[in-house]
């Protein structure tokens, strides 16, 4: 497979419109990583180009479309950022940032085991990316070394430097692999649960970075050993893990990822901050010496099944005796458990070995029958200690016929008053039809497509049952160029057509008013314009508002209520009757390099960049005129950061001079067909239409 790929992709080949192979920098189950550059920038990326058999699916294309958005938002620190995903033919490949410090594996083939303070601070670390991903619904299922990099060679109490990456190849390839082999993922840290269900869910990344920790600690993972794949992944379902010699509280936390059940495990917010926690208590001690596979494990202590029968005269073998095998024999759960009655004396029982997790049958003497009530042996009957009869029915000593009288009067009362406080029960306390519903603690979450600009947003909103108010934040993420200016967030009723809320916002250096449609052109209800925002370039920033929705009270009408707000915004700046300049970071849809159709030689080439709305192209609003005079427009700082973000490359093969800052063109030679090529912001591969180039004369 992979001579297929190399010989199929070689170095200096493009890949789509904007990157070119640079270099193979390795291979894995899903395909292969390149080095990549940019063709316009010259800024180099690693680029993961699955399969060709991937390529070819159809069902995996369209997965590979659909989670473009999710995994472009998917943004933290120690998450490898996703830049782009290129569909081309039979090419299909997720370009990142690249990483250039190797894999947590390259650290272990160097070092054979880490200090425990560093093996914690890389997982607790892992576990970080891991929670941001879960925030958004979105799971790894692969976790392990390979797809844990570090930003810089290792050095030892060093921090930040965990990069996870691979979240998009587990989304888009996770059908596939399912349907042809059952298992998705690496079977060394499978949790059991995927192994046995088939259920992959933010509880078995957790368990997956629990044996990443073990590995890091002790050279091996926890099931290591002799047999195939299948052998070794199904001990994570039988077995329990070698104990290492660790402080106790690092392997309380261990052992607390890699339980069995995963409801048994700290989700991975949690889990981070006990193991930065543990990592403070155990920071002078020493790496551990790497330790062999194990010969065998021990199996998982499962509760033994307990059936307690009869036996002839007390005559059974004291002690009881095991029935079944060490796996829990069926005949002995079902056949024998249903002899425990009275039809009659069981013989001996045979001696099968020792009780571990077996099914057991201890015996258990005969109890007195109790005669019925009101016959002539009741009283008899009561006070034996050891007559014939049933456990259900003998009567306690204590149940006279006293009792019984008084018991069934309490009964009547107890019910009386039942039905009478139904009737004269205070309004007050009970529920009236229309009342509103008790408001319940819940989260929904909204992604939108990045816009051409680069900006990316998610939202979240929780309902605050106490204040019967809604929290909304806002997330916006740049891509290559740092963003900047008014945004717009409508934020609408609960129903169609209600008033607006009241909302509250807050954020660092964030200035919120109502939109004026006078001034922006943007006439939507219930619209807002989110002033002094900054975002960085590869970052993002984060704002709330707090919305008075009392009549959102469950999950449900949340997420309805939040797909409306991410639904209103988006058509409130893709509207095509809408003119003007406002909001340029989330209305700009394209750029157009314009020239004119002939220039003369030795001169400067006029260059102008049109800015492109949904309704059509601006010429009279310009972002950009080369060669400028005075300052850069408003809108060419908030898209593209200003000049800096403005370049110009020669398209002629030479015809065309560019000056040292990508500023300025200047028409060489005469050609008869010319471009300049262009970027602006997070718009590359701009092209001008082509023109000529002629002699004064």
């Amino acid at each position: 497979m992979t001579e297929h790929i190399r010989a199929q992709y070689g170095a200096g080949e493009p890949l789509g419109a904007a990157y070119r192979l640079v270099e193979l920098l390795g291979t894995g189950a899903t395909g292969e990583v390149w080095r990549v550059g940019h063709t316009a920038t010259g800024d180099e990326f690693a680029a993961k180009l699955l399969r060709a058999e991937l390529a070819a699916d159809p069902g995996i294309v369209e997965r590979f479309v659909r989670e473009r958005s999710v995994l472009l938002a998917l943004q933290h620190p120690s998450i490898v950022r996703v830049r782009d995903l290129v569909v081309e033919g039979d090419r299909l490949a997720i370009v990142m940032d690249l990483v250039r410090g190797g894999s947590v594996r390259d650290l272990l083939a160097t070092s054979g085991t880490l200090r425990p303070r560093d093996a914690l601070t890389i997982t607790a670390e892992t576990l970080d990316a891991l929670a941001a991903a879960h925030e958004q619904d979105v799971t790894h299922r692969d976790v392990k070394p390979d797809n844990v990099l570090l930003a810089a060679p290792w050095a030892s109490g060093a921090v930040g430097d965990v990069r996870v990456t691979d979240f998009g190849i587990a989304s888009v390839v996770a059908e596939r692999e399912r349907t042809t082999t059952g298992l998705l993922g690496t079977p060394q840290y499978m949790a059991p649960e995927s192994i046995s269900h088939g259920r992959s869910g933010p509880a078995a990344d957790v368990y997956g970075a629990g044996v990443m920790l073990y590995e890091l600690l002790a050279g091996r993972t926890p099931f290591a050993g002799p047999g195939t794949d299948f052998a070794v992944a199904y001990r994570h379902v039988t077995s329990t893990p070698p104990v290492l010699d660790v402080a106790p509280a690092l392997w309380a936390a261990l052992s607390s990822m890699l339980a069995k059940d995963p409801g048994a495990r700290p989700s991975a917010v949690d889990a981070a901050a006990t193991l930065r926690r543990v990592a403070r208590a155990v920071s002078d001690a020493p790496a551990l010496a790497p330790t062999g596979d194990p010969e065998a494990f021990d199996e998982v202590e499962r509760p033994a099944t307990v059936v307690r029968g009869a036996a002839a005269g007390g005559g059974a073998a004291s002690g009881g005796a095991a029935a079944g095998s060490s796996a829990g024999s069926g005949v002995g759960d079902s056949g024998v458990g249903g002899s425990g009655s009275d039809a009659g004396a069981v013989g001996p029982v045979p001696e099968l070995g020792p009780a571990g997790s077996q099914t057991v049958i201890r015996p258990m003497s005969r109890q007195p029958r109790i005669a019925p009530p009101g016959s002539s042996t009741a009283s008899a009957a009561s006070a034996a200690s050891a007559s014939e009869g049933p456990w259900w029915r003998r009567r306690p000593s204590w149940l006279t016929n006293r009792a019984v009288v008084f018991g069934a009067l309490g009964v009547v009362l107890v019910a009386a008053l039942v039905v009478g406080g139904v009737v004269w029960l205070p309004g007050a306390l009970r529920k009236t039809p229309g009342a509103a519903a008790t408001a319940q603690a819940a989260s929904a979450y909204q992604q939108d497509r990045p816009l051409p600009t680069g900006l990316a947003t998610t939202r979240k909103a929780t309902i605050d049952p106490q204040r019967r108010t809604v929290t909304l934040s806002v997330t916006y993420s740049a891509q290559d160029v740092a963003l900047r200016g008014d945004l717009l967030e409508v934020v609408p009723g609960a129903q169609r057509g209600s008033t607006c809320p009241a909302v509250t916002w807050t954020g660092d250096g964030l200035r919120a008013k109502r939109n004026q449609p006078s001034l922006t052109g943007v006439d939507t209800a219930c619209a807002w314009t989110l002033s002094g925002l900054q975002v960085p370039a590869g970052q993002d920033v984060t704002v709330q508002a707090a919305v008075a929705l009392p009549s959102v009270t469950d999950a449900a009408a949340l997420q309805t209520w939040l797909d409306g707000v991410g639904s209103a915004t988006t058509a409130a700046v893709t509207d095509q009757s809408v003119t003007g300049t406002a909001y340029p970071v989330q209305r700009l849809q394209g750029v157009e390099v314009r020239t004119p159709d002939r220039t003369v030689s030795q001169t400067t080439l006029p260059v102008t960049i049109v800015p492109v709305w949904p309704s059509g192209a601006d010429e009279l609003n310009p972002l950009y005129r080369s060669p400028s005079t005075g300052t850069p427009s408003q809108m060419l700082v908030d898209v593209a950061g200003g000049e800096a973000g403005v370049r110009f490359a020669d398209g002629c093969s030479g015809a065309l001079a560019v000056s040292s800052d990508g500023l300025v063109v200047t028409a060489l030679s005469v050609a008869p067909s010319c471009t300049v090529l262009a970027t602006v912001g997070n718009f590359t591969n701009l092209q001008s239409s082509p023109f000529g180039i002629t002699t004064r004369d």
